[in-house]
């Protein structure tokens, strides 16, 4: 059993974890674990996958749920894709797989959009109105020389209560058709643990992932060396093999052992 009384980074998952849903999201704990956190001096981060929401929508609707978590501790794929794609390609353009809160992302970055012709990236996010003719226009582009960069490459997420084709397929998808290779951002990569620990100024056997999926979560926490835990209220159903050091029934579970 891991001694979370030891750890001073707490990076929790969102979907799945502290909340369900979008438009009717629901809570599912944080309530009682980030307080405590609070009350013993140490850190956190909500490390999301979420590439439809901009850091914006994402903290409102936390606080909707009067789950305490500040906006400086959201650190999401859609903002760090578009921090990466700015600093390679500043005031670059793109063509967007993906949903309006990327797209505001990107916009404040300085990046422009292009509905085809050309583009500097082909940015891939969750699209739930993906169509043939976008997929197309994506893999015609990269063959032509843009960049193809993903928020991530995982393949399923909780969604209204079951398990949904995530941003993995697309991405996949446009990389086998364009006969090119893509970069991912968010988890399993180490680039978002990375920038987590450094934010904090802890080292990684000093922090814990508390997360719901084992290949993005688990996976991209043991890649740099950082103890997770997974909770049931996601996709994890508890019963799976896991390489998780721990398996809480909710997040507000952990309180009494952080």
């Amino acid at each position: 059993m891991i001694d979370l009384s030891k750890k001073k980074l707490f990076l929790f998952d969102l979907d799945g974890v502290l909340l369900a849903g979008k438009e009717d999201p629901v809570r599912l704990g944080g309530a009682k674990v980030i307080p405590k956190i609070r009350e013993k001096g140490k850190k956190l981060f909500v490390l999301t996958n979420d590439s439809t929401d901009s850091v914006e929508t994402i903290h409102k609707r936390l606080g909707f749920l009067k789950i305490p978590v500040e906006k400086h501790e959201i650190l999401s794929c859609a903002r760090l894709t578009a921090e990466y794609i700015a600093k390679k390609y500043p005031g670059g353009t793109y063509f967007l797989v993906g949903e309006e809160g990327l797209a505001e992302e990107l916009d404040m970055q300085g990046l422009s959009r292009t509905e085809g012709g050309e583009a500097d990236v082909v940015v891939v996010g969750l699209d739930r109105k993906l169509t043939y003719d976008k997929l197309d226009k994506a893999a015609e582009l990269a063959r032509n020389g843009s960049e193809i960069v993903s928020c991530h490459a995982a393949h399923v997420y909780a969604f209204r209560g079951r398990t949904a084709l995530a941003v993995g397929p697309i991405f996949k998808a446009i990389e086998y058709g364009s006969e090119r290779r893509g970069v991912a951002i968010g988890k399993p990569s180490k680039l978002m643990f990375r920038l987590a620990l450094e934010k904090a100024g802890c080292r990684a056997r000093d922090a814990v992932m508390v997360g719901d999926q084992e290949d993005t979560d688990v996976v991209g926490a043991k890649k740099m060396g950082i103890d997770a835990v997974l909770v049931t209220t996601g996709v994890y159903d508890g019963k799976s093999k896991t390489m998780a050091k721990a398996v809480f029934k909710t997040v507000d579970d952990m309180a009494p052992l952080v």
